[in-house]
């Protein structure tokens, strides 16, 4: 069997991935490919990983997980979504790293399903709103507070990422930008349930649709219908040129408070987190989407 763990991270794309995902369940699940609901599984799993301590999961530990999450017998492939799978929020950023805990936590996931090909999947966001989207859904009052420990400018995902890589060698992992998911929505989908590029997904469009003005969208539908792309690469220019006419500004743009960082600093942040992006994509054993 093949597992499937999204990580997140937290504050990419709020389970909007599982929630379009599920509308494809009954379809997948014919194919052998499982999609359960994360409530059904989200608490066993982290009781079961504490209590593994990272030790290889006896088969009564992994049948629990799979009764809770409803697996039919006979699945080839199961996706299990947890962004606070690695850690709590306040813990995503710590000094210069990502995910300082990455390597043990990583450990504790593959050995869940000893005797399965495990893979990891994960949305990377800027840094110079990720800091910003986590503090506004942490307890803090201060930013100064919250951030007191960070060195912003020292983080990398590539960094978290080859740690990942080197604690599980045997487990790909695929990642993209969070920024981009409105024009690769249906792609990751597709990665998840492990199908052919040309495989119809419902919901590949749910994110455009949350972004568009409702006329705009539908606009799109009917030239999509009308036109339908000759391959992924076309679909998305379509999709970048209509969400550009279309656009919802206020759906664009979200109201993040960091004071104490200049617009210098943030536009650092921003280049050096796009310029990450050609180290990760160099990484051996990971897989980056990109438009």
């Amino acid at each position: 069997m093949q597992v499937v763990f999204h990580i997140g991270a937290p504050c990419t794309d709020d389970d909007r991935l599982m929630k379009s995902l599920l509308k494809n369940r009954n379809r997948l699940e014919k194919e052998g490919i499982c999609v359960p609901t994360p409530a059904q599984y989200r608490e066993i799993l982290r009781d079961t990983i504490r209590a593994l301590d990272g030790a290889p999961a006896p088969q009564e530990f992994q049948d629990r997980i799979l009764d809770a999450a409803n697996v039919p017998e006979g699945t080839e492939r199961l996706v299990l979504s947890d962004p606070r799978m690695v850690s709590i929020n306040r813990l995503v950023v710590i000094g210069a790293q990502f995910w300082p805990m990455i390597d043990r936590v990583a450990r504790g996931l593959r050995n869940l399903f000893p005797g399965a090909e495990v893979e990891f999947m994960l949305g990377m966001r800027d840094p110079a709103t990720l800091i910003p989207a986590l503090f506004k859904g942490s307890r803090f009052d201060h930013f100064e507070e919250f951030t007191e420990e960070m060195q912003p400018y020292a983080l990398a995902w590539s960094e978290m990422i080859q740690r990942l890589r080197i604690a599980v060698p045997d487990c790909p992992v695929s990642t993209w930008c969070n920024e981009d998911t409105p024009l690769i929505w249906g792609e990751v989908l597709r990665e998840f349930a492990g199908c052919s590029p040309l495989y119809p997904m419902d919901g590949e469009d749910d994110l455009l649709e949350e972004l568009m003005q409702p006329a705009g969208f539908k606009r799109f539908r009917a030239y999509i219908e009308k036109t339908p792309p000759e391959n992924e690469i076309q679909r998305r220019r379509i999709a970048a040129a209509f969400l550009d006419k279309y656009a919802e500004e206020d759906a664009l743009e979200e109201e993040l408070d960091t004071p104490g960082w200049s617009p210098d600093m943030l536009e650092d942040m921003t280049e050096a987190y796009e310029e990450d992006l050609d180290t990760i994509a160099k990484i051996p054993g990971v897989t980056l989407i990109a438009p």
